[in-house]
């Protein structure tokens, strides 16, 4: 119990890995205050997950993968459980309809997708088809505009993997994960960012092609010139409450 008592005291964050009972490919190194009661830690990881905090378990493992603890008193701080730099933090989603069970947020050949044929396409008067046949039906020099093969790569010089960075629009903060070309979105160079919460569209994977690895829905690609290299920590969302 000392322990516990010495790391409240401290008032130092911890990094757990975070792991999940439902979705096998998510895995997480979050940032947590000692001082967070785990109602607190349950809220963090439900913005990460989706597994609601009411449906979330919690279980401690130390670097060997022993079990250390169950957290199962919300009210108890997390430093009460010991955790210390490296431990692993499993989520168990007792929720038998939750969202992440099923493979539905991992798998998306179990996701229904709508499907037009060609011909009922080329009817259409809204599309983009017929927009971009317009626009060079009015200039003509546009279609011939293409986009260079080292487009923004200068931009890149000072973005590498694993640097903290944050993207507009929107101040979305994560890691970079990903820089270079990637042919199935278009000539140039693209930056691959795992963002902090779930603000992305995809894990890693674009358009069939697997760019990098990250938790579904964290994921996303954006140009360089949209990215900000530097000192930008993970935010605490609860940050703001505390006084």
């Amino acid at each position: 119990m000392a322990t516990s008592r010495l790391q409240m005291e401290g008032d130092d964050s911890v990094l757990l890995h975070v792991t999940h009972s439902n979705l096998k490919s998510f895995a997480a190194d979050v940032r947590f205050s000692p001082q967070m009661n785990v109602e607190g830690v349950k809220e963090k990881l439900w913005k990460k997950c989706g597994t609601s905090v009411n449906a979330m378990a919690l279980e401690l493992y130390d670097e060997s993968g022993s079990k250390v603890a169950l957290l199962s008193d919300d009210s108890r701080p997390l430093g009460f459980y010991s955790p210390f730099d490296g431990f692993r933090l499993h989520i168990v989603d007792l929720d038998p309809s939750s969202v992440t069970t099923g493979g539905w947020l991992e798998d998306t050949s179990l996701v229904e997708k709508y499907t037009i044929s060609e011909e009922d396409y080329a009817k259409r008067t809204d599309s983009f088809r017929k927009f971009k046949e317009k626009r060079v039906s009015q200039n003509p020099a546009a279609s011939e505009v293409k986009t260079k093969e080292d487009f923004m790569e200068d931009l890149c010089a000072n973005i590498k993997v694993g640097d903290r960075c944050q993207v507009e629009p929107g101040e979305k903060r994560g890691v970079v994960k990903y820089v270079g070309r990637a042919e199935s979105l278009g000539p140039g160079y693209w930056v691959g960012i795992q963002y902090d919460e779930p603000l992305g569209k995809h894990d890693g994977m674009v358009k069939g092609t697997r760019l990098f690895e990250c938790p579904p829905l964290h994921g996303g690609v954006v140009r360089p010139d949209k990215v900000k290299v530097g000192d930008y920590p993970e935010r605490d969302p609860f940050e703001e409450d505390e006084i």
